[in-house]
C-alpha cells in the first residue's frame, strides 16, 4: 500500500492530499529517511511525522487490504513509539 493511503486509512491524515502534501514537504520519513507519497508501506516500518509542535514516531503493525478502513479499526493499524513535544523557543 502507498503511504499516503496508509496515512488516510489509518486516519493520521484527514485526507489523502493532506498526506500527499506533508510528504512532499519533507515531513514524513519512513524507517529514518524522507519518504514520498508513493513510496510503499509493509508492516514492520517505522514512520516519522512532524506536526508544527510534535514529532510522532509509529510503527506500522498491519497494512489494511482495502483503502477503506473503519474508525475502529483504524488505532490497530500501527503502535506509537514515542512523542516528542517541540519546544516553541526551536520554532522561531
Amino acid at each position: 500500500m502507498r503511504l499516503d493511503l496508509f496515512l488516510k486509512a489509518s486516519r493520521l491524515c484527514p485526507r489523502r492530499t493532506v498526506a500527499q502534501k506533508i510528504c512532499e514537504a519533507g515531513l514524513v520519513g519512513l524507517n529514518g529517511s524522507p519518504a514520498k507519497p508513493a513510496h510503499a508501506v509493509k508492516s514492520g516500518d517505522e514512520i516519522t511525522i512532524k506536526r508544527k509542535d510534535k514529532i510522532t514516531r509509529l510503527r506500522v503493525m498491519v497494512v489494511p487490504a482495502d483503502r477503506q478502513t473503519s474508525r475502529k479499526d483504524s488505532g490497530s493499524l500501527y503502535e506509537i513509539l514515542g512523542e516528542e513535544v517541540i519546544a516553541s523557543s526551536l520554532l522561531s
